[in-house]
């Protein structure tokens, strides 16, 4: 399994190489012994103050976290030592630097960086670049997309511009700025190796920037910037194999955090909606059975829920999305991501073709359902997942996956959402309560059967040690 730790980019190698003009036009050039050489020096001065450093305070490790197989001291337990009449063991905690945050409004005093840099922390405190040191307040978090939104006094803050990520290309040069092992402001380059990465498993929502990225603690939460000094990119993680990096490197599109920073500034949180649907890939062997035109990209709706907001609005099994708003939709996890920017109350506005028709249908989000049970009540195994009973007009009776976050031990177990479970163990459940009885008796290994977009699978499961649930340290 990929191991993801903080973010920063690889140095380019070829820029002395080749004459400055005709390689990088629009690159700043310095004169150096009478010649003309490629520099990035005027773009860094212009924004590497919008780049800071992030130290937290977070309680230390408690004994009951040791994995297992190390003692613990009895009396380390609170309930223990109310029961002798102890006083209460006051919580350690700990400083250190967790990683780096960009300026993203200087008006406002508004930082963006990470969730996973403030995770857990009671205190956040932001250094600027001349050493200046200010206390952040969270302005809000959304762990699905690992994004948080710090606030600051205002006045004398310098912002970093905002780009369009939509408009990158694989190949575009791009800077990384961060605090890498606590060395202070670290500049490093690289190019845009892969663009919309969402295979990976980190978060709930993927929609990456992937850049050649070395291995460098503290970089998560920093800026990635185009040669204009926008920000394109907030550095979120790289793929780590038996602790050596593989160039691998990832970054939230700035797009996206627009979107998500701008619901965390007036709300504080994000309250997705949903439409209630499942959809797949326009395959060859859907686009025959829907009788889709050939050539046709887009979404193919596979199932809709009974009196559900999509069921409302009029969109129906064998519907072919092709759009959202203006913007074409490329495959279900660019549907799936768009849709996941959009608030309760929003109204998504689709394109749809059905048979040789296409026309617009907008639909307006509402609540998920409320009545889920949370998995890690069951066992281990399913921690991390929420649980309903398949809706009505379902094929198969069974309990479905409403939720899952990526990187519990749901997802690791390989349970996606919408997924319908039909049996646990061999024995068939129709219901919650029935999941519950027979998962419960078997708690770290057990078999699902489930159905996901009509295809049956097999899944045997079994509680890795060290699992427990917990998104990935990144």
């Amino acid at each position: 399994m990929y191991r993801f730790t903080f973010l920063a980019a690889a140095v380019v190698a070829l820029a002395l190489s080749l004459p400055p003009q005709a390689a990088y036009p629009g690159v700043p050039v310095s004169a150096f012994n009478g010649q003309n050489l490629p520099t990035l020096a005027p773009i860094i001065k212009k924004v590497a103050e919008g780049v800071v450093s992030i130290t937290i305070r977070a309680p230390v490790k408690q004994m009951s976290d040791q994995p297992p197989g190390q003692i613990q001291d009895p009396m380390d337990d609170p309930v223990l030592r109310g029961l002798f009449g102890l006083p209460g063991m006051s919580q350690q905690k700990e400083s250190f630097t967790a990683g780096s945050g960009v300026v993203i409004d200087a008006v406002k005093g508004y930082i963006v960086t990470n969730y996973h840099v403030i995770e857990n922390a009671d205190r956040v405190t932001v250094t600027f670049l001349d050493g200046r040191q200010v206390d952040g307040l969270l302005a809000g978090d959304d762990p699905d997309t690992d994004i948080a939104l710090i606030k600051v006094p205002p006045g004398n803050l310098i912002a970093i511009p905002l780009g369009d990520s939509d408009r990158l290309e694989v190949g575009d040069f791009v800077l990384a700025i961060g605090n890498p092992f606590n060395v202070g402001q670290t500049v490093t380059s690289g190019i845009v190796s892969g663009l919309k990465r969402n295979v990976m498993g980190l978060e709930g929502y993927e929609d990456f920037i992937q850049t050649d990225a070395s291995i460098n603690p503290g970089n998560s939460g920093g800026a990635l910037l185009n040669l204009r000094g926008e920000l394109v990119g907030v550095n979120a993680a790289i793929v780590d194999v038996k602790g050596g990096n593989v160039g691998i490197g990832f970054a939230i599109p700035i797009n996206m955090v627009r979107a998500i920073a701008d619901q965390l500034e007036k709300y504080g949180a994000v309250d997705r909606g949903e439409l209630g649907f499942s959809m797949a890939g326009a395959a060859p062997d859907l686009a025959k059975k829907w009788h889709l035109p050939p050539g046709r990209s887009g979404v193919v709706i596979t199932k809709v829920d009974p009196k559900s907001a999509a069921e409302r609005a009029g969109i129906k099994p064998g519907d072919l999305v092709t759009a959202i708003g203006d913007t074409p939709v490329a495959d279900v996890p660019d549907l799936r991501n768009r849709l996941a920017l959009m608030r309760v109350g929003d109204v998504a506005e689709l394109t749809v073709l059905r048979g040789v028709q296409s026309f617009r249908i907008r639909a307006t989000l509402r609540e998920p359902p409320w009545n889920a049970l949370d998995g890690a009540q069951i066992a281990p195994l399913l921690e991390g997942a929420l649980f309903t009973n398949a809706p009505e007009g379902t094929i198969e009776k069974g309990v479905q996956v409403a939720t899952v976050l990526a990187g519990s031990s749901a997802w690791r177990s390989g349970l996606r959402e919408g997924d319908v479970i039909v049996s646990v163990n061999h024995k068939r459940v129709i219901g919650t309560d029935q999941f519950t009885a027979e998962a419960g008796k078997t708690p770290n290994a057990m078999e699902l059967d489930v159905i996901r977009d009509g295809e049956d699978l097999l899944l045997s499961i079994r509680l890795d040690e060290g699992q427990t649930g917990n998104k990935p340290n990144h």
